[in-house]
């Protein structure tokens, strides 16, 4: 959900948010900008609590936050990042991106930093874009996995591609997994709902389940909400 990114939300807001979408359905706010990227993390501690003191009235509704940083904070904040996730509340799941190359080139940072986040609770964030294939990692963190998929728009590619993440994904629910966060991008967002159904229906399909496919109606407008039901979230029970 980026609307929360570029300014901080307000309760109010929430709650119209909140209320406007039907039962079931899960918000997964992006952190505000004004942390991630202004302050980089530094002295948020009172943006931090009136950031999530807001997004708390998302209640029963609200998913994972998710923090992205940006690509040229390396492994010299990784104290700062410690100091972030520890202190963030911890009745409020959180997934972090980190986007340096540098945390992905060193095996021993990488280490350090998936362990952390293992012993925080804290799920690590995959994603399947053009040019970046060390954040494809496919480390997961813990038993949520939470992945944002960029398309090409090439169909036969992007289809393609989708087959494979449903493929890894049955391997990590008979591992355990088990919950499945899994937000579609691309250029021409009217295509995003059509890959979110085909991978829902795959799913369907191989883990004998029965999760709601999304119809044109049933779609929300892309730059505000995930076009996979529950705004990309599957729990397996």
């Amino acid at each position: 959900m980026n609307s929360v990114f570029y300014s901080m939300p307000k309760a109010d807001q929430v709650v119209k948010w909140k209320n406007k979408t039907p039962d079931g359905f899960k918000f997964f706010p992006k952190i505000t900008q004004s942390i991630s990227h202004m302050r980089r993390l530094d002295n948020v501690e009172e943006l931090t609590k009136m950031y999530c003191d807001a997004i708390s009235h998302f209640e029963e509704k609200l998913g994972i936050c998710f923090l992205q940083l940006h690509e040229n904070f390396g492994v010299k904040g990784f104290d700062k990042l410690k100091a972030f996730v520890t202190d963030f509340p911890k009745v409020i799941p959180l997934a972090v991106e980190v986007r340096s190359k540098e945390w992905y080139s060193d095996k021993k940072i990488w280490n350090e930093y998936c362990h952390f986040l293992e012993t925080h609770h804290t799920a690590n964030v995959i994603v399947d874009t053009a040019g970046r294939r060390d954040m494809m990692h496919m480390r997961l963190t813990t038993p949520t996995a939470f992945i944002r998929f960029t398309g090409c728009n090439v169909d036969e590619i992007d289809y393609r591609r989708i087959d494979d993440w449903g493929e890894r994904i049955i391997q990590w629910k008979d591992s355990g997994l088990r919950q499945l966060c899994f937000f579609v991008h691309q250029n021409e967002e009217k295509s995003s709902p059509l890959l979110s159904a085909y991978l829902i229906e795959k799913l369907n399909n191989k883990l004998n389940l029965d999760l709601h496919v999304p119809k044109r109606a049933d779609w929300y407008a892309p730059n505000l909400f995930s076009a996979i039901p529950d705004n990309g979230e599957i729990k397996f029970e």
